[in-house]
């Protein structure tokens, strides 16, 4: 049988990016490579006016089961430097991301999946992050993003335990957006993106800056609002009873 290798791969249609994890043989484990390609990759299609919207998702019916541990060959503190980095550039993109996720997300897939701005998930998908049973200090950059998203509680509960928990809880909790019966997530997802990608980029970016916590943006983005164009078509496609055609970062 022929050996898939760790790979991710990106496709672009209709404006929606996919990004999957492909590592079948661990679960879609991050290897130090991908972990290592990922700002990379995200950065072409950041800079790529056709994307509009991100979607990260694994392979088959597997989101990510962290880090491929058997393939790490650099210090413990370097993978993790290597690992934060992808999570912040996926923090950083600038248009809007979506986690797909069925199945496990655990470890590093939780991780990825908290730096998307949505995640939605499939009945029967299960969330952990288990560096306590590595013996593993979790970033403080991870930690933090993590507890803004669930709260301490939560937070706390998944890093002190490294147990797994299911979508009831993670809708719950605030870890996941939307649940869906087995095989309508992709249904979904590609209709909530083609929503997004109708939308304005322009207030989507100004949105996620601010969500983010991002300071002294305002100047910046009253500057954006008046040169795009994109206000006025909004308020005549409105008044035209028309989809509008936005334009900023095209």
């Amino acid at each position: 049988m022929e050996t898939v290798k760790p790979r991710l791969v990106d496709s672009v249609t209709d404006g929606v990016a996919t990004l999957v994890i492909s590592n079948p043989a661990k679960r879609n484990a991050m290897t130090s490579g991908m972990w290592r390609a990922l700002p990379d990759v995200l950065g072409r299609l950041a800079a790529d006016p056709a994307v509009r919207v991100l979607v990260l998702t694994g392979a088959g019916d597997t989101f990510c089961a962290g880090a491929d541990i058997s393939t790490l060959s650099e210090p413990g503190d370097e993978q993790q430097a290597l690992a934060v980095r992808a999570e912040e550039a996926l923090a950083a993109f600038p248009k809007p991301t979506l986690a797909a996720v069925r199945g496990y997300c655990v470890g590093g897939g939780s991780q990825l999946a908290g730096a998307c701005d949505l995640r939605f998930a499939e009945e029967g998908s299960r969330f952990g992050i288990t560096p306590a049973k590595l013996g593993i200090v979790y970033p403080s950059s991870s930690t933090r993003r993590l507890t803004a998203l669930v709260g301490p509680a939560t937070a706390k509960y998944l890093l002190f335990s490294g147990e797994l928990i299911d979508t009831d809880r993670a809708l719950r909790t605030g870890f996941v957006d939307e649940v869906h019966p087995a095989g309508a997530l992709a249904k979904r997802v590609e209709e909530f993106c083609r929503i997004l990608a109708s939308r304005s980029l322009l207030t989507q970016a100004a949105a996620k800056e601010f969500a983010d916590g991002h300071l002294d943006r305002d100047a910046h983005w009253t500057a954006q609002a008046r040169g795009s164009g994109d206000t006025a078509e909004g308020v005549a496609a409105f008044l035209e009873r028309r989809a509008p055609r936005f334009t900023y970062g095209l």
